[in-house]
C-alpha cells in the first residue's frame, strides 16, 4: 500500500508495468484523485516515454449547473501544463432512476470514443483504494454471490477493444491529496460526492466515522482474497471448457457427458453459467443456484431444460446447448457495429443498401447438411435461431456457411463479457471466445501480458 511518504516513488511504482507505446487517455474530472493521476502520469511519461501521446478527457455529465465551468477549469489546468485536453458532454435525457449507473455507462462510452478517435487503446481512471473499499461494502450489503466482492478490477476491457486501467487502486486518497498539497495544486470538490440521495456518498460518510478505517482495511483485504478466488475458479472453468466443449455447428455447443461428472463442481457451474449466458445472449451470468441444480441433474439422467433463453438438451451422445427459438429479433435493417440478439456483432464491409438481418428460420435451416454425430433436429433447431442476411426478399447467405465476401460481417460475442470484461475473468472469456468463434482478446496493456495480476499487487 502506498503512503504519502512514498510520493517520490509514485510514478515508477504506479505506471512502470503499463505499455504506453500507443498513448493513453486520462479521465480527469478535476477532483483530487483524477488530478493527482494526471500529474503523476505526466511526470512518468516525461521521464520514461516523452514521445507517448497523452490526452486528458473531462466528461461533463450536465447534471449540475457548475459542471460546464468546472470542465473549463480542467481545460485551463491542462493547457498550463501542455497537456492535450478535450471536453465531452453527456447529452440527451437523463434517467429518473439509476442515475449513477447510467452516468458511469455514458462516461465510459464517451471516454472510449475519444480514445478510439485518437487510435489509443488505453484509458486510465483515478479510482483509489477508498473507492475500492466503498464498492466492496456496497456489494456486500446487497448479498453479492462472492464474485462482486473482488471489487473493481485493476483493468477492464471495454467493448472488447479498449482497456480501462485503474492504477491507483492500491493508493489511499489522503496520500494523493498530500501530493497535491505539496505541489500547491488545488482540486474541485463535487457536491454529488456528499449527496445522501446516492448510495456511495452514504457509505463514504459512514466510513468517515468511528471504526471506518478498520472497515476500509477489512474490505480491501476481502477484495484481495475474492479477486484471487475469482481468478482461480476462472482458470479452472476455462480448462473445463477447453477440455469438454465443442461447437459442431454455428449456434450449437456440445459438452461431453464427462463435463457434468467433474468433481470440481464450482468450476463446472461457473463454466455452465458463462456458456448459457453466451448462447442465450444474456448480459448477466445465469443464476448460480439454478445452474448448480441443473448440473446435478445432468449427472444422472437425460433431460431438456431452459435457462437464460438457452435450451439444455442432455442426451446419451452429449449435452447440447442452443438458443431457444422464441423472443428472437424481428427482421430489421443492418446497423453498423450493432449487436444482434446480444450474440453477434455486425460490421459493414460495404454500403448496407436495403440489407435486412433476421433469424434464419426453420424452413431454411432444414436445407443445411446434417452431421452423423448431431441429431438433425438439434442441428436444425440451432441453425434456425442464427442470423441471416436478406436483400429485396432474397436470402444472401445462411447460418450454416457461405462462400465469397459478404457485404456484412457477423461475428459471435461472449455476451456476458462483451461490454465490460474485468481482468479477473480473462481466462474463461478467452476460452469461450475460441469456442464460439469470437475475435481473440486484444493483448492486455501490461508488459509481459499478465493481465495486470502482478502489477495489481505492486
Amino acid at each position: 500500500m502506498l503512503t504519502a511518504d512514498t510520493k517520490a516513488e509514485f510514478p515508477d511504482c504506479l505506471f512502470s508495468n503499463l505499455d504506453f507505446s500507443n498513448g493513453a487517455v486520462a479521465a480527469v474530472s478535476g477532483g483530487s484523485d483524477s488530478t493527482a493521476l494526471l500529474l503523476l502520469l505526466k511526470d512518468h511519461l516525461d521521464r520514461t516515454a516523452p514521445a507517448a501521446r497523452l490526452l486528458a478527457v473531462t466528461v461533463d455529465h450536465g447534471l449540475r449547473p457548475d459542471s460546464a465551468a468546472e470542465a473549463r477549469l480542467v481545460a485551463r489546468f491542462c493547457a498550463e501544463r501542455g497537456i492535450a485536453h478535450r471536453i465531452l458532454t453527456w447529452s440527451g435525457d437523463k434517467p429518473t432512476s439509476g442515475l449513477p449507473a447510467a452516468a458511469r455507462e455514458a462516461r465510459y462510452n464517451l471516454l472510449a470514443a475519444a480514445a478510439d478517435a485518437e487510435g489509443i487503446k488505453l484509458i486510465l481512471t483515478g479510482h483509489t483504494a477508498d473507492d475500492q473499499a466503498e464498492t466492496v461494502l456496497m456489494r456486500q450489503a446487497r448479498d453479492d454471490d462472492g464474485r462482486g466482492l473482488a471489487g473493481m478490477a485493476p483493468a477492464t476491457l471495454h467493448n472488447w477493444r479498449t482497456w480501462i486501467v485503474r492504477p491507483l487502486l492500491g493508493t489511499r486518497r489522503a496520500a494523493l491529496r498530500e501530493v497535491l498539497v505539496h505541489r500547491s495544486v488545488g482540486w474541485i470538490e463535487d457536491p454529488t460526492n456528499v449527496d445522501p440521495r446516492f448510495e456511495r456518498p452514504r457509505v463514504r460518510a459512514a466510513l468517515a466515522q468511528g471504526d471506518g478505517e478498520r472497515r476500509i482495511m477489512e474490505a480491501l483485504a476481502r477484495a484481495g482474497e475474492a479477486a484471487g478466488e475469482r481468478e482461480d475458479v476462472g482458470r479452472r472453468a476455462a480448462a473445463l471448457i477447453d477440455a469438454f466443449a465443442s461447437r459442431p455447428v454455428a449456434g450449437l455447443i456440445r459438452l461431453d457427458r464427462e463435463f457434468a461428472a467433474q468433481e470440481d463442481g464450482q468450476a463446472a457451474t461457473y463454466a455452465l453459467r458463462i456458456l448459457l449466458a453466451t448462447v442465450g445472449g444474456m448480459p448477466f451470468l445465469a443464476d448460480e443456484a439454478r445452474c448448480a441444480t441443473l448440473l446435478s441433474q445432468l449427472r444422472s439422467a437425460p433431460l431438456c431444460a431452459t435457462l437464460s433463453r438457452t435450451v439444455v438438451d442432455a442426451r446419451r451422445t452429449g449435452i447440447f446447448v442452443r438458443r431457444e427459438n422464441r423472443n428472437l429479433p424481428a427482421p430489421a435493417p443492418v446497423v453498423e457495429n450493432g449487436l444482434w440478439d446480444n450474440r453477434c456483432r455486425i460490421t459493414l464491409n460495404d454500403r448496407p443498401g436495403d440489407l435486412v438481418i433476421a433469424p434464419l428460420g426453420a424452413a431454411a435451416a432444414r436445407q443445411a447438411s446434417s452431421s452423423e454425430d448431431i441429431p438433425p433436429s438439434l442441428l436444425h433447431a440451432a441453425l434456425a435461431t442464427e442470423p441471416s442476411l436478406w436483400c429485396g426478399g432474397k436470402r444472401l447467405d445462411f447460418a450454416g456457411g457461405g462462400a465469397g465476401r459478404q457485404p456484412v460481417s457477423i461475428v459471435a460475442v461472449v455476451t456476458p463479457f462483451a461490454r465490460f470484461l474485468p481482468s479477473f475473468d480473462l481466462d474463461p472469456a478467452a476460452a469461450v471466445a475460441v469456442l464460439v468463434g469470437a475475435p481473440p482478446l486484444p493483448a492486455p496493456p501490461f508488459h509481459g501480458h499478465d493481465g495486470g495480476r502482478g502489477w495489481a499487487k505492486a
